[in-house]
């Protein structure tokens, strides 16, 4: 039977009882952690009707505003103060420049949903992943307004706020899913072959599309949406999710099935791992 190389490595670990952090440091750097991204996610809610200064990077729909940066000077200066020994892997520009995941990293967006943040002040959250030697250890996604935290550490479960959130259904037939893909991968396009995107919509119960990577990943880990493809993601995207998903029995790879490289740009999937295996050997041709 088919199995992804990212699910090979992964039983792999499990069955070496990998244990990169030792528990009491884990414990400690998720504490001070989520105590940052609550108090980061109380000056955003306190500021969210002020004026915005907004610009553009990549292009005109790639937002950046004054409290993403704000926000992640806030926590790099936190991380640089309280553990001078961790990278840091950042959207805006206050991280490192790194060519090696060896050591502890924070990967950190500091506003994931720009997009949602100035249009709609609302549907965008603050990720966090803590990686050491490449292996995610920690993730916190806060759904800033809401004020809900989705968290993890390795081996220990995730959680909804105070709640932990059950395994992932494992036999779910696609007539029965809901999986969050961007509608623009229906279209012709460079990365994907459309027509057969076009055919998996019309097999699936439905689409959703929210506008942040993090909640989108979040969302899966929760089980109210069952997968989410997408073609083109940063580190920082997808890092505190990634976590989430894999402590609920779930597995993200990139989209033909093979691992995800953490310091890279990657297309990703990101399911149970029965839906993995249809997707890609059914509904995914990459061009």
């Amino acid at each position: 039977m088919w199995t992804s190389p990212a699910l090979r490595q992964h039983r792999v670990n499990m069955k070496k009882g990998v244990l990169v952090m030792k528990q009491e440091d884990r414990q400690k750097l998720f504490d001070t952690a989520k105590q940052w991204v609550l108090e980061a996610g109380e000056k955003i809610r306190t500021a969210i009707d002020e004026p915005l200064r907004i610009d553009t990077k990549s292009n005109s729909n790639d937002l950046v505003t004054h409290m993403d940066q704000e926000t992640e000077r806030f926590f790099t200066e936190k991380i640089r103060r309280e553990f001078p020994g961790h990278s840091i892997l950042s959207e805006e520009g206050f991280g490192d420049n790194l060519d090696s995941d060896k050591g502890v990293i924070w990967i950190i967006d500091p506003i994931d949903g720009t997009m949602n943040f100035v249009h709609q002040k609302r549907n965008f959250a603050i990720s966090i992943g803590i990686y050491q030697d490449g292996i995610g250890e920690i993730g916190l996604i806060y759904n800033v307004m809401d004020d809900v935290l989705y968290a993890a550490q390795r081996g220990e479960g995730a959680y909804r706020n105070e709640k932990k959130l059950p395994q992932l259904k494992r036999e779910l037939p696609l007539e029965e899913a809901i999986i969050i893909l961007n509608n623009f991968w229906t279209c012709p396009n460079h990365k994907i072959e459309e027509t057969k995107i076009q055919s998996l919509v019309k097999k699936v119960r439905g689409t959703r599309s929210y506008g942040s990577a993090a909640l989108e990943l979040a969302y899966v880990a929760e089980g109210i949406a069952d997968c989410y493809l997408t073609m083109k993601l940063a580190p920082w995207d997808i890092a505190g999710g990634m976590v989430l998903v894999n402590e609920v029995g779930g597995l993200t790879t990139r989209a033909d099935g093979s691992p995800i490289n953490i310091l890279e740009q990657n297309t990703l999937l990101s399911c149970n791992t029965d839906i993995q295996q249809k997707l890609v050997e059914e509904y995914i041709e990459l061009k």
